[in-house]
């Protein structure tokens, strides 16, 4: 009986190895003459397809989520390149910006160098300047190591803006035209006329509600126009003759009516600047 069982399966196995291999000679046979598969083809090509794709969903999405990762990742790390360029051009052109307004205020100062042909003179720039005083004092980065002196006169742009007071090794104070310090700060002047008529005062005041200059203590007020020049006269002997100080603005009469004051329109920006130009001439008396 053992045996019998066992050449069963023999013959079994057989039988499945022929059907099988018909199979396959009528499936060669029917692909040929036919534009589509057999079915037991179509099968077994439908089974391979969905355990193909059974496999290789997983590995092509962790690809697709790499790949992903890796554009996001670059796409961030070039948003902060792009980020770091932005601010380093924006300092840059702070720093323009900077150096052609200086640029610009030396250019200035060298014209007004080239019209003072009397008159040494040493460019300074403007170290403090306290809100407090603002219209009153500042320091420039020139002292007597520069041969700066007390009572030198000191411009910028165009005009005159003050005179030195206090002198140290390598700084200076200058006090103000404008300030509101009425005692001390006052300049001998003259109004250039045409007619060589001397007009002449003193500029011993500014005004803070208009910004002009004050001219008083005028000898004569005929013939006085607006925008007329008005210089330093020399009398004194605290300050040289020919520095500009600004233009005729108006005439006006004190509250009695009786004295005449002259308002000038400063020829320098009083309020801005970082340059300054400092005049170093010998009062004739002077050592």
């Amino acid at each position: 009986m053992q045996k019998f069982f066992s050449n069963k399966k023999l013959i079994i196995l057989m039988v499945i190895i022929i059907v099988t291999f018909g199979l396959l000679a009528v499936s060669v046979s029917v692909r040929d003459k036919k534009q589509t598969p057999p079915v037991v083809q179509q099968v077994g090509n439908d089974v391979v397809s969905v355990v193909g794709s059974v496999f290789s969903y997983p590995t092509n999405a962790v690809k697709n989520v790499s790949s992903e990762f890796s554009d996001l990742y670059n796409t961030y790390a070039e948003n902060r390149r792009l980020k770091s360029k932005i601010e380093d051009l924006a300092q840059n052109q702070v720093k323009l910006k900077v150096v052609q307004d200086e640029n610009k205020k030396l250019k200035t100062e060298l014209n007004l160098n080239s019209t003072l042909t009397d008159y040494e003179s040493v460019n300074a720039s403007v170290l403090t300047r306290s809100p407090s005083s603002w219209q009153n004092y500042l320091t420039i980065n020139r002292g007597q190591t520069s041969g700066i002196k007390k009572n030198m006169p000191v411009m910028s742009g165009k005009g005159l803006i003050g005179r030195i007071i206090e002198v140290d090794k390598v700084s200076s104070k200058v006090e103000l035209i404008s300030t509101d310090n009425e005692i001390n700060d006052k300049f001998a002047a003259e109004i250039l006329d045409d007619n060589k008529t001397d007009v002449t005062g003193v500029v011993s005041r500014f005004d803070n509600s208009t910004g002009d200059l004050v001219m008083e203590n005028v000898n004569s007020v005929k013939g006085i126009k607006k925008g007329q020049r008005v210089i330093t006269s020399g009398l004194g002997g605290r300050t040289p003759r020919g520095l500009y100080i600004g233009k005729v603005y108006g005439i006006k009469k004190d509250n009695y009516g009786m004295t005449n004051s002259i308002y000038i329109t400063p020829a320098a920006e009083l309020r801005n600047f970082t340059v300054v130009t400092v005049i170093k001439s010998t009062v004739r008396g002077e050592k």
